[in-house]
């Protein structure tokens, strides 16, 4: 063996448990879900045996051998050894699902030809019907010249055994047989492996009793893939998902606003010697991160039901749906779980269009997975629709019009995909197959890692990035001072003009830009300010309407209702707020996404496209509520 560090590579088809496998062998928390394309890149982590560290590699899921995906042609190249960027594998952990080991079966009867050594784990035995089916372990692993283990990540069975068989594999590794059986002739090498996987699968499955499993996942799919029924039931689902996101937060949101005020008020007190410092504290860091803090329940529940539903089964036949209701525009069913991904950060879903084999539909798909309102925008929404909607219309309408606003995104991109496909890409139509995985039961700690580790991402990334941005913010809304009088040679208080400081001259500058959107220049400013990351709304809105004096109690939500321009007419109203989350939904305000459209296309034309494209298409979203107004007025 090498003295460098052996290189493990966990293989095996979409959806067949590899990720969870891997999180179980490194101690890693990757992401996973019940749905083919989870991993759209190489994963790597330290696996630690008895006697000797490896790296261990996690790479996407595959079919075969014969990519048509990005994906599948990163996978491939290091299964075969061709990858620049790792060495040749030292072994294959071959993942089978014991429930669909006819097919799994034919990706591994290609790895032999490898020359690669090779062990496999076996997993969903424990979904096999109890009492019905089992599998001969002994056998298959006589057939296929190899070690089996059977292994269930979630509940860490096998992996002890599977360790040991891996580390004795790289310490005196051997090589199973090389040809699965003699092709006859006249008979493709496709359908040869097909015919071995069946007979191997008819030799080891031991069939007690036909299983209803089977039969009872059909009927569910026949009303969940539905062309009506099923697009009820996915709309339902969508508008509980929002609906929740604002009904079960708005206690702890409560709490946590009244936490920030009495830090807010202690600190007040305590630092009433030092008027610099107290300013950038109070006036600063605690409105901008405090605030943007307060939204992170509902960015919490988002993520947890977006991975209740991966894990379960369904974002699968949600495509399945989407492919066959929105295929006209050309959004293949592959599209929609980027687009769904990125509905909890447009980053990922951008990634995860790799499993698009057509270059140009998964061009198109990236292109329009900013209009997805990722979880940054919620915080704008909740506290917009909080402050304007709830009061007036109650609870009901408030989820619903945060469910409306998550849909608009969506609605925009079936036009613009469609004129992308007809006009620009001109895109192929696309056949869609996929593979619909079987129901299971959530993996509660698989679903709480993802959630804690999402929203601890977002604590970290977001928060350190306020956190700057908020003293930025505060410094230019607060400069420069003016100077206390002569005799006063301890100033008690920082006396500032918001319309005089250097942030208050340029928002002045550019309201004109703005107003026919119903925009002035403190929500001007605070729109530019937030074109890094959208998260900088919030910080930038808490920091320009800082309460008067009297009135420093009040929390944000007030403030925006009682502060008046000066006309003393209200800064912000119901249709204005509307404009102003319509703005937010369609504006492309993140840096990290175009650099990733950078990075996914291999050039800056597209990330400018996309800027440039939204940009106009929030404005003129916007400009229509304004439009609508006098309208209805």
């Amino acid at each position: 063996m090498s003295s460098s560090k052996s290189l493990v590579v966990l293989t095996g088809n979409p959806n067949s448990g590899k990720t969870s496998l891997f999180n179980a062998l490194t101690g890693s928390q990757q992401k996973v879900g019940n749905y083919a394309g989870v991993t759209v890149d190489k994963i790597s982590a330290n696996m630690n045996l008895s006697s000797i560290q490896v790296d261990c590699l996690d790479v996407p899921g595959i079919y075969s051998l014969d990519p048509i995906s990005l994906d599948e042609m990163m996978a491939t190249e290091v299964l075969k050894g061709i990858s620049t960027e790792k060495e040749k594998p030292s072994l294959l952990v071959c993942v089978l699902d014991a429930n669909n080991l006819e097919r799994h079966l034919y990706l591994y009867s290609q790895l032999l030809e490898t020359g690669i050594p090779m062990i496999v784990a076996l997993t969903m035995v424990d979904l096999l019907p109890k009492g019905k089916k089992s599998i001969d372990i002994k056998k298959l692993s006589s057939i296929l010249d190899t070690q089996v283990i059977c292994v269930n990540p979630t509940l860490r069975d096998g992996i002890t055994d599977l360790k040991n068989a891996i580390e004795a594999q790289l310490n005196k590794p051997s090589l199973p047989a090389t040809n699965i059986s003699p092709k006859p002739e006249g008979v493709s090498m496709v359908t040869h492996r097909y015919r071995w996987a069946a007979a191997t699968k008819n030799e080891v499955l031991i069939d007690k009793q036909k299983s209803q499993i089977k039969i009872n996942s059909d009927k569910i799919d026949r009303i969940f893939t539905h062309q009506f029924w099923g697009l009820l039931l996915f709309t339902l689902t969508m508008f509980i998902i929002f609906h929740s996101l604002y009904s079960l937060s708005a206690p702890i949101m409560d709490f946590m606003d009244y936490g920030f005020q009495e830090i807010k008020n202690l600190l007040s007190k305590y630092l009433v010697k030092y008027p610099l410092v107290k300013s950038l504290v109070v006036n600063g860091i605690i409105p901008g991160v405090g605030t943007t803090l307060m939204f992170l329940p509902q960015i919490s529940i988002l993520f947890f039901f977006i991975t209740l539903l991966e894990s379960t089964g369904y974002l699968a036949r949600a495509a399945f749906l989407m492919d066959k209701l929105l295929g006209w525009c050309g959004l293949n069913g592959r599209s929609f779980i980027p687009l769904m991904s990125s509905y909890a950060c447009a980053v990922p879903g951008i990634m995860a269009a790799r499993v698009i084999p057509d270059p140009k539909a998964r061009l198109a798909t990236v292109l329009v997975a900013p209009l997805m309102s990722c979880s940054a925008r919620l915080p704008v929404y909740v506290l917009l629709i909080g402050t304007f909607i709830e009061p007036l219309f109650g609870s009901f309408w408030a989820g619903f019009s945060l469910f409306a606003i998550h849909i608009l995104g969506l609605l925009v991109a079936i036009p613009v995909i469609y004129s992308l496909n007809k006009g620009v890409l001109k895109t192929p139509s696309l056949p869609f197959i996929m593979e619909l995985p079987p129901y299971q039961w959530p993996k509660w700690k698989d679903i709480f890692h993802s959630v804690f580790r999402r929203s601890k991402h977002f604590v970290k990334d977001a928060g350190s990035t306020i956190l700057v941005l908020s003293i930025i913010i505060w410094a230019l809304a607060y400069l420069p001072i003016k100077q206390p009088p002569e005799n006063q040679i301890l100033p008690q208080e920082i006396t500032s003009s918001l319309k005089d400081s250097y942030l208050g001259k340029f928002g002045k500058i550019i309201e004109p830009i703005f107003e026919p959107l119903g925009f002035d220049w403190r929500i001007s400013t605070a729109i530019l300010a937030s074109f890094p990351a959208r998260e900088v709304i919030i910080t930038s809105l808490s920091i320009m309407f800082q309460p008067e004096k009297e009135r420093d109690e009040l929390n944000l939500k007030e403030v925006l209702k009682q502060t008046k321009n000066e006309k003393n007419e209200p800064v912000i109203d119901g249709w204005s707020a509307i404009g102003l989350m319509v703005f937010f939904s369609l504006c492309c305000q993140c840096s990290a996404t175009l650099a990733t459209i950078k990075t996914e296309t291999g050039s800056w034309k597209w990330p400018v496209f996309v800027f440039t494209y939204m940009s106009i298409l929030a404005y003129v979203g916007a400009y229509i509520v304004q439009v609508i107004k006098h309208i209805v007025q």
